[in-house]
């Protein structure tokens, strides 16, 4: 187990006088987190595209942004993602640059929702809740409401 783990889980014994084990709090997390985004979905907000970030923390934004680091960003698609950069202008560079960004945080999204137990669009499925004990029946609704049922 992870070491900050273990000690969360001293200081909260401490604290409450439970006897829990770290992956007791590890589940109880889980929870938290699984039913504040039904409390999300219930409130408008809680898919996928709620959980994207904003434009500027992709980079570059801007041609200036790029040409101001270009042998940076120039290495980073010649390097990592084996595009040949020659003959193109900074413009398109960017362009390229900020769509395999995009694609990449969209492949992020999806490991993330897997690992959650969450659909593609970031909505907690049935056997979740159910694993969680959280499938009261407003939870289930919300579910349902979400096309998750």
């Amino acid at each position: 187990m992870i070491k900050h783990v273990e000690w969360y889980t001293k200081y909260f014994n401490a604290v409450t006088g439970h006897s829990m084990k770290p992956e007791d709090l590890i589940t109880m997390s889980e929870r938290v987190y699984n039913f504040q985004r039904v409390l999300c979905l219930k409130m408008g907000y809680g898919r996928r595209e709620h959980d994207s970030i904003p434009y500027r923390a992709m980079g570059p934004v801007t041609v200036e942004e790029y040409e101001s680091r270009q042998e940076r960003y120039d290495k980073q698609l010649k390097e990592t993602h084996k595009v040949n950069v020659d003959g193109k202008s900074s413009a398109e560079k960017v362009k390229i640059l900020r769509k395999l960004r995009e694609e990449r945080y969209e492949q992020l999204k999806d490991a993330v929702y897997e690992r959650r137990g969450w659909t593609k669009d970031g909505i907690p499925t049935l056997d979740t809740v159910k694993r969680l004990g959280i499938d009261f029946p407003d939870v289930l609704e919300v579910l349902k409401t979400h096309g998750v049922s």
